[in-house]
């Protein structure tokens, strides 16, 4: 008898990749037996500021990873539009990602999609100066070459 492979879905902006990007995939992947990670597109970025990175060149990135079995921009419509596409068994938010967790599992429901939600846990710097922020990175090279 043969199994489907139990997919997982991770999401993000992944505009400068970072440790912290490669801790919250890799933890991620451990949940299953693929990984689909779902880039958001500039356009649908509102929570914060928008990537600096074009969408196409975030995804390759992303994709190039091995953890990563498929890498996808996100619908500029409706994010549930993957979710349903991949089908996914469990869902892993980043340890810090501005989302709701009681209201995703709601929107999964109302949308009869049946999934876990999980978070992924932080990870702390390895040492001094180990950078697990995008923002950080920025700042650190506006500083460094202004």
């Amino acid at each position: 008898m043969t199994t489907d492979p139990v997919r997982v879905v991770a999401q993000g902006t992944f505009d400068i990749l970072h440790p912290g990007h490669l801790h919250y995939l890799r933890e991620a992947r451990a949940m299953g037996d693929e990984l689909h990670v779902i880039v958001a597109r500039r356009e649908n970025v509102t929570h914060k500021s928008p990537p600096l990175l074009a969408d196409r060149q975030r995804r390759d990135m992303v994709a190039a990873l091995d953890v990563v079995d498929v890498a996808r921009l996100g619908h500029p419509d409706d994010i549930f539009v993957p979710i349903h596409e991949i089908d996914p068994a469990v869902i892993v938010l980043g340890h810090d990602q501005h989302h709701d967790e009681e209201a995703l599992r709601a929107a999964l429901d109302a949308r009869g999609l049946d999934c876990e939600v999980a978070r992924a846990s932080a990870r702390e710097p390895a040492y001094d100066e180990e950078f697990l922020s995008t923002g950080d990175i920025i700042d650190r090279v506006l500083s460094e070459r202004r």
